[in-house]
């Protein structure tokens, strides 16, 4: 591991919970903020010291100890903040597994359970950890409820509540805390240490078993990539539960590093805040979805505040820019570069990256430190940036393999991501044949080592080895004509037909057989703007069928526009084709129009309902009592009906 270690003097841990009581025993450390908690508006923090951190994980691991044994699982419930930070490392340190999950309203209502109850029934366990507050208010809820099934599955766990944890006197002193790996009692390499589920951008979302070893294997790689350090300063407002938002934790604490952490509502509720942490902070890295990139030219852009004085907002300290959540449009970081490089933004910080839950998080990133690259010399491949760069140096092989017959493809040819690496996870709970279809993959005629088959599409071009990820295998269209394209094209294509009525982000295409035909289904989200006259909607669904044709020659059968929210999303704000599919053929989708088009274009029919677009009250013309008319090829009919959704099953 000795190529890792940005610095030999600090030899590098078999697990990431052994770095923070060396960090917290040095003078020049143990004042310093791991972590800081940044409240919106106006600006307040709160932070742990590396110390304080060390003293706070020790505490609540023996806190737990006292009722629970080692291997336990333990799920995490508990709202983004420093508590969920101390609680992740606290089981770490407690040799416990941890299942760190958002946790649902307690109201649980508008169906918001339906991933606990799933996690409950995969999991199984022991306890689970959450606010006092939270405790008190699921046991208002199964006084009352009548939901059977979901008062059942919360009566069944034992809650400890953070104030237990963290509230009793433990007189721990640092010195006592060991450092030696020998003597260490918490998780081991090899132990699972964390559950966490994929995104469920492609289907359900599967339990991944991450072991204490891979994940350290992990961040290591990923400190190594973006050249952290103990001068790095992070600002986040990913989700801490999982993915990216989970890595820099456990990569700050690696690093010696300090990370600035926010909550995911107060981004989307201000994205400005993100520009602003940086600029207070003096961000060196910042990572980010794409998605997050036009939202903030949008809603974020620099100008006044509420009370006129002007913004100060300055990224010269950045020096990663982390883009996660591909494909990663050129046209997207390039208009995003443009308007803030006056703010100090450099080009050279632009760190297009790859990762999934599978592999931990990190892959690669085809970012590179002090080579002269930077934004304006990536290549691009029909429209995207490369996401990752193939690196004989790292111990972590990318390959591109045709899907159906597991053989390599050449270079400039499309396949499947599969990647082979100690930071791979050792499969998903309670799927022995998809773990052995995934985890366990080999190349045709190949014996030796296996591969993880990500389910991404990818390409790689040129010299330097670059990684195009263009898509998911199973989000692929596969056209009349033989050919096949992803989705992503055609949404962005429809969205460009008009940005000013549909919401970015927000579009979902995929394939629909009725009968002997198959037909294109566009379903966008219609901004609220109040009511819209129908006319001018059947303008915008015949104007996204001619802007698709013209930029990507593919004819669309359906427009669907629906009511804001009705596109499903995961918690990075990857669109759901799959399940926008299914709302969609199961009639559980807020419809506000429906246009159909034959195979030469021309308008077959459109269903309608007049109502108000921002979920106001109906006008009168809709109100339920609906005339049904036939006029030169158009109907009107009822709205669909809402049915049970496909997770209430599960």
């Amino acid at each position: 591991m000795n190529y890792e270690n940005y610095d030999p003097c600090f030899p590098d841990q078999p697990v990431v919970d052994l770095y923070l009581p060396i960090w917290a025993k040095l003078p020049a450390f143990k004042s310093k903020p791991a972590f800081i908690w940044a409240e919106d508006g106006p600006i307040q923090s709160s932070f742990l010291t590396y110390e304080q951190l060390n003293s706070s994980v020790q505490c609540i691991s023996s806190e737990l100890l006292l009722s629970l044994r080692k291997n336990d699982t333990v799920l995490v419930l508990c709202s983004p903040g420093l508590e969920l930070v101390e609680i992740i490392f606290g089981c770490q340190r407690a040799g416990l597994l941890a299942i760190p999950i958002s946790p649902p309203h307690p109201s649980f209502s508008n169906e918001n359970y339906h991933h606990f109850l799933r996690v409950v029934s995969q999991t199984k366990p022991k306890v689970a950890i959450a606010s006092s507050d939270y405790i008190r208010h699921v046991n208002k809820y199964v006084a009352s409820s009548s939901n059977k099934k979901l008062s059942e599955a919360l009566q069944m766990l034992r809650w400890i509540s953070t104030d237990d944890l963290k509230g009793t006197e433990m007189k721990i002193q640092l010195e006592n805390v060991t450092c030696d790996g020998n003597t260490y009692n918490g998780c081991r390499t090899d132990d699972v240490y964390l559950i966490q589920y994929t995104s469920g951008a492609t289907a359900i979302p599967k339990p991944v078993l991450v072991t204490a070893g891979s994940a350290a294997h992990n961040v290591r790689v990923a400190r190594k990539a973006y050249d952290f350090g103990p001068n790095t300063v992070v600002v986040s407002w990913l989700p801490q539960y999982h993915d990216c938002g989970l890595m820099f934790l456990l990569l700050t604490i690696v690093s010696g590093a300090t990370c600035v952490l926010t909550s995911p509502n107060a981004f989307v509720n201000r994205p400005r805040i993100w520009l602003e942490l940086i600029s207070e902070f003096k961000a060196t890295c910042t990572p980010v979805p794409s998605f997050a990139l036009p939202l903030v030219l949008k809603r974020g852009h620099v100008g006044t505040t509420e009370t006129g004085t002007v913004n100060t907002i300055s990224m010269l300290s950045l020096k990663n820019l982390i883009i996660v959540n591909e494909p990663i449009y050129n046209s997207c970081v390039e208009e995003f570069v443009e308007v803030f490089k006056p703010f100090g933004l450099n080009p050279l910080a632009i760190s297009p990256s790859y990762g999934l839950a599978e592999n931990g998080t990190f892959v690669s990133t085809s970012w590179r430190c002090n080579n002269g690259d930077n934004f304006w010399t990536f290549p691009t491949y029909n429209k995207l940036l490369p996401s990752a760069r193939l690196d004989e140096d790292v111990d972590i092989e990318i390959l591109v393999v045709n899907e159906e017959t597991n053989e390599l493809v050449e270079d400039g040819v499309e396949g499947e991501i599969w990647i082979s690496s100690p930071s791979n996870a050792i499969g998903y709970l309670g799927h022995p044949s998809l773990t052995q279809q995934v985890f366990n993959a080999r190349l045709k005629n190949k014996v030796g080592k296996c591969y993880v088959r990500t389910g991404d599409r990818g390409v790689v071009k040129g010299e330097q080895g670059f990684l195009y990820v263009t898509g998911r295998c199973s989000d692929i269209i596969k056209l009349s004509n033989g050919q096949e394209i992803h989705p992503h094209y055609l949404e962005t294509a429809a969205y460009n037909s008009c940005p000013h009525l549909l919401r970015g982000g927000c579009l979902a295409a995929f394939m629909m057989s009725e009968s002997e035909y198959r037909s294109i289904v566009i379903v966008a989200e219609v901004q609220s703007k109040g009511e819209t006259e129908s006319l001018f909607l059947k303008q915008i669904c015949e104007g996204i069928r001619k802007g698709v044709m013209k930029e990507e020659g593919v004819e669309i059968g359906q427009v669907v526009f629906v009511k804001v929210g009705n596109v499903p999303k995961t918690t990075s704000g990857k669109i759901q084709r799959w399940l926008t599919k299914y709302k969609f053929v199961k009639s559980q989708m807020n419809v506000i129009m429906q246009m159909k088009f034959d195979n030469s274009g021309n308008v077959q029919s459109t269903v309608e309902k007049m109502m108000q677009i921002n979920g106001g009250k109906e006008t009168k013309k809709g109100k339920k009592m609906i005339s049904v008319e036939e006029e030169e090829g158009m109907s009107f009919a009822p709205p669909l009906s809402a049915s049970k959704t496909l997770l209430s099953s599960l």
